[in-house]
């Protein structure tokens, strides 16, 4: 079981604001924030931060983070949110087949280049 995951960002005020709308439809928000070394913040439900960035603009490997999605809506809208907080698309909504019949998932790239999914398991 993953308790949280991280990722460097190099511009820390516009990737803080990609994930705060391309996150919201996931039931995300902005949960810490701490101004410190470039900034960092945390993103969670609940009122726990399970999904963190921090600016300190070091030199990181492109990373692929999938975020569980209640329902294809959910799916949905995460990819019209990131878009339009100007993420690159790198795979519409739709059935993933070749991982199982249920698995509906969309990709979009941040603006750092890393692969964020919103994906739900739900056959509906």
């Amino acid at each position: 079981m993953i308790d949280h995951v991280g990722l460097s960002v190099v511009d820390f005020g516009r990737s803080k604001e990609f994930y705060r709308n391309a996150l919201r439809p996931l039931g995300y928000e902005l949960i810490m924030e701490f101004p410190d070394g470039g900034g960092v913040a945390g993103f969670g439900a609940g009122g726990k931060p399970d999904f963190w960035i921090d600016g300190a603009a070091k030199p990181s490997p492109k990373l692929h983070v999938a975020l569980a999605a209640a329902d294809r809506a959910a799916v949905d809208a995460f990819y019209q949110a990131a878009m339009a907080a100007g993420g690159r698309d790198n795979g519409k909504p739709g059935l993933r087949p070749q991982y199982h019949a249920g698995y509906y998932g969309a990709f979009v790239l941040d603006p750092d280049g890393h692969n964020i999914e919103a994906v739900t398991h739900l056959s509906e």
